[in-house]
């Protein structure tokens, strides 16, 4: 049975809280992509994220939540995850703080751990939705696991139509790339660089964020080596365009290339247009072919660029 589509008013918005209510998943649009939304209090109903998207068991999920006052009832907040929220909430921000014991949470949301993921979206079509729904809904992105993250209803539909109650049509995502997600050990240290620049989160600290090791254990989504992939091999830093490959500009200095992420190098209209160019260039690539992406600049939203690009092109489980 092919998903609902609804539309973002009032009627669309209570059928969507309706079946989320019901235990049914729905998928619904955030400023950085659409996410796969399940009440978090249901066991079945996150049972049925995972079953969705063939995502591995051990790898936690953000739960999306209408204030701020709705996490403290969820999870501690010291000193410093105060500040980031007051800052960043809502906002392109997940804090993995300390699991309050009388949450109520299931425990396939945490993947068993202490700790739990928690963000605020600033899209008014999930504030919408989490306010008429009342609780706290389980939402990685909406695509089947490991593959490119979805930015429009079109792409929820192509991975996931059949498998899932309803998508909530929001239009394109503002932002394009996931959350980022700081953790506390106990201080403040970068899980995964994402939509919120990292200096601006330094600023707000007023100092460097700690980096997450390599070989430290998945305690946070998006953390899985290889993630993000599209159907083709990925190559980057591809300053000039390899014979053959279909080659992804950034930049002024791209001609010839098939899409170019932002011609006039603005890494924010980049970081938009990242999965929806990864998509069409996986569509348009022959058997073999692979996909050559010119050079990001590491700053502000190019370390989250860069950041999903390094899981595209890594090496396939």
């Amino acid at each position: 049975m092919s998903a609902e589509i609804l539309h973002p008013g009032p009627e669309g918005i209570a059928r969507a809280a309706g079946l989320l209510a019901s235990g049914e998943l729905v998928a619904f649009p955030t400023e950085t992509v659409y996410g796969l939304g399940a009440d978090a209090r249901n066991d079945r109903a996150v049972a049925r994220i995972f079953e969705a998207k063939g995502r591995p068991r051990f790898n936690p999920l953000i739960v999306h939540l209408a204030d701020v006052a709705a996490a403290r009832g969820i999870a501690l907040m010291d000193s410093d995850a105060e500040r980031l929220a007051d800052t960043f909430w809502p906002g392109a921000l997940t804090l993995v703080l300390p699991l309050r014991p009388e949450a109520g949470l299931s425990p396939l949301v945490t993947a068993g751990l202490p700790s739990v993921a928690l963000r605020v979206p600033d899209h008014p079509v999930a504030h919408a939705l989490l306010a008429a729904f009342g609780g706290p809904v389980a939402a990685p992105s909406a695509n089947p696991s490991g593959a490119v993250s979805p930015t429009r209803a079109a792409h929820v539909l192509d991975g996931l139509g059949d498998r899932i109650a309803a998508v909530v049509d929001g239009g394109a995502c503002p932002v394009g790339v996931e959350s980022t997600i700081v953790g506390f050990d106990p201080d403040p240290v970068l899980l995964r660089p994402g939509g919120l620049p990292v200096e601006a989160i330094e600023a707000c600290l007023g100092g460097p964020l700690a980096m997450r090791g390599a070989a430290a254990p998945v305690t946070a989504p998006g953390q899985l080596s290889s993630h993000y992939a599209p159907g083709a091999a990925v190559l980057l830093e591809a300053a000039t365009p390899p014979a053959g490959a279909l080659w992804l500009g950034f930049g002024p200095g791209c001609k010839g290339a098939a899409l170019n992420l932002s011609p006039a190098g603005d890494l924010v209209e980049a970081a938009a247009n990242l999965f929806d160019a990864l998509r069409e260039l996986d569509s348009r690539a022959a058997p073999g072919q692979t996909i050559a992406v010119a050079p990001i600049p590491d700053r502000g939203l190019g370390r989250a660029i860069n950041d999903r690009l390094r899981r595209a092109a890594a090496p396939r489980g």
